[in-house]
């Protein structure tokens, strides 16, 4: 069998085809759950055999790790830029939050499916780990320099934590794909609008006001 390609090294077609079975992992994790979305079922998803996913991937360890990857990308690219459109500090915290759940609420599958790793295949068989919580302390580290920077320049409040206000902040966001779980009629955007109103009215300054 041929080995994985460098990401360098990977045409057009190898890149669309590595997405497409990702995105069916996502699906069916979604669907089904994590431990019974089996690499033959993924690829039946999509009408290939599993010998395409293993030309692809060196197993279901290093497709759940793109699965991750895909996601925090995906996420990323949807709410920096109408994070850093906003020119005030108090709308740049409301789009910070309205855009995470906006994103969570337009791709419910990819939350489930977080979910569903964490939960059941956050470790690999031999003990690794496929998701090791890094990304979420980093996503807390940037809002709170963030926030920080926005005090400094006089945009929020000058007299709360910023990073205890991160982590706040970051906790009402994270609890919504447990909860799209547990509730699939969970509604986000409601949400949404009073986490945002409850956060500008905790952070804004009151030459803001």
């Amino acid at each position: 069998m041929e080995t994985e390609r460098e990401p360098e090294q990977r045409t057009f077609t190898e890149i669309a085809r590595r997405q497409q079975i990702v995105g069916a992992a996502i699906d069916t994790i979604a669907e089904v759950g994590y431990a019974q979305a089996s690499l033959a079922r993924i690829a039946a998803r999509i009408g290939i055999s599993k010998g395409v996913i293993s030309y692809h991937f060196t197993g279901k360890d290093d497709l759940i790790k793109q699965v991750v990857v895909d996601v925090i990308e995906a996420g990323r690219a949807y709410i920096l830029p109408r994070v850093f459109a906003e020119s005030t500090g108090p709308a740049r915290i409301r789009a910070y939050i309205e855009s995470n759940l906006a994103f969570m609420r337009e791709h419910r599958n990819y939350m489930v499916a977080i979910v569903e790793i964490l939960r059941n295949g956050a470790f690999t068989a031999d003990g690794g780990r496929r998701v090791d919580g890094r990304d979420i302390d980093v996503a807390t580290r940037l809002l709170k320099e963030e926030l920080a920077r926005l005090q400094a320049k006089g945009e929020l409040r000058g007299d709360f934590d910023p990073g205890a206000m991160a982590v706040a902040i970051r906790a009402a966001i994270d609890v919504v794909p447990h909860r799209l779980v547990l509730d699939p009629d969970f509604e986000i955007g409601k949400y949404g609008n009073e986490i945002a109103n409850i956060f500008d009215r905790a952070t804004r300054s009151d030459d803001t006001q």
